[in-house]
């Protein structure tokens, strides 16, 4: 029997991950869930911490200050100042900076020992923020350009005339005021989603190859483990650049809608 076979036969009572694993039972019955906990706990740890980072304000800072202020930095300049440009980027520096620690914590859920769940590889709590950075970028449109302004803004490309607008208006509409918050989430939710069922494959399919496969199919379970660890470490990279994107564009939506020209 070749190897390919064996791992057939191996594999024929193995049950596959699927969206099944997302669905997490709630708390003594009640609908409070795992992830709803998740966004609660992340909060409260991204509020303790950069409060204590920031409590003491020395001239000389020691070594959580250090860090809470080389965070705020990064941040603030190279995503706050960087895209939306020196003249208006303050205000908007604390939404920017709270997205990107509640989402990178979020993510990194997914890594930590004991929580081990990303939380927003549920798709409705990605399409929840999503659905919250389009009221701010379409508020802050609205409020310097009047909806009116802001609407033409956004529909109607700047020095372009004639016919072929009645072609362009409809998409810009389109890819500006409706696509964009889906494609945000879609984005964040189908990278935390396929990491999270990549390692649940690799972790549960080398289990069950260690334990039901023949002698010859165990060292591949062994090498799913392997490989599961550095899918793991690939995940880290991955949570880091899902949170800080996503940052990134919320700043480049607001650096749009305050531009007096698309």
């Amino acid at each position: 029997m070749s190897l390919t076979s064996m791992l057939i036969v191996a594999t024929e009572g193995f049950t596959p991950p699927g969206p099944g694993d997302f669905e997490l039972p709630g708390f003594f019955g009640t609908s409070v869930t795992k992830p709803m906990l998740q966004l609660v706990l992340a909060a409260i740890v991204v509020v303790g911490f950069f409060y204590l980072a920031s409590r003491r304000g020395a001239m000389v800072p020691g070594k959580l200050q250090y860090v809470g202020e080389s965070a705020y930095g990064m941040v603030r300049n190279s995503i706050g100042r960087d895209i939306i440009g020196s003249h208006d980027f303050m205000k908007f520096v604390p939404y920017l900076f709270a997205i990107f620690f509640f989402l990178l914590l979020n993510n990194l859920f997914g890594s930590i020992p004991g929580i081990q769940f990303p939380t927003f590889s549920r798709a409705s709590m990605a399409y929840a923020l999503a659905a919250l950075s389009w009221i701010i970028y379409n508020a802050v449109g609205i409020k310097k350009h009047g909806a009116l302004g802001y609407l033409k803004l956004q529909s109607v490309p700047s020095g372009v005339k004639g016919p072929i607008l009645l072609l362009l208006v409809p998409l810009e509409f389109f890819s500006n005021i409706l696509v964009r918050p889906v494609t945000l989430a879609l984005r964040l939710f189908a990278n935390m989603f396929a990491g999270h069922i990549l390692l649940i494959l690799f972790a549960t399919g080398g289990e069950y190859m260690l334990i039901h496969g023949a002698a010859l199919i165990k060292p591949v379970g062994v090498l799913a483990w392997v490989l599961a660890i550095a899918i793991s470490f690939l995940e880290l990279l991955v949570q880091f650049l899902q949170a800080y994107v996503f940052t990134l564009l919320n700043a480049m939506y607001i650096q749009g809608a305050l531009a007096d020209e698309h």
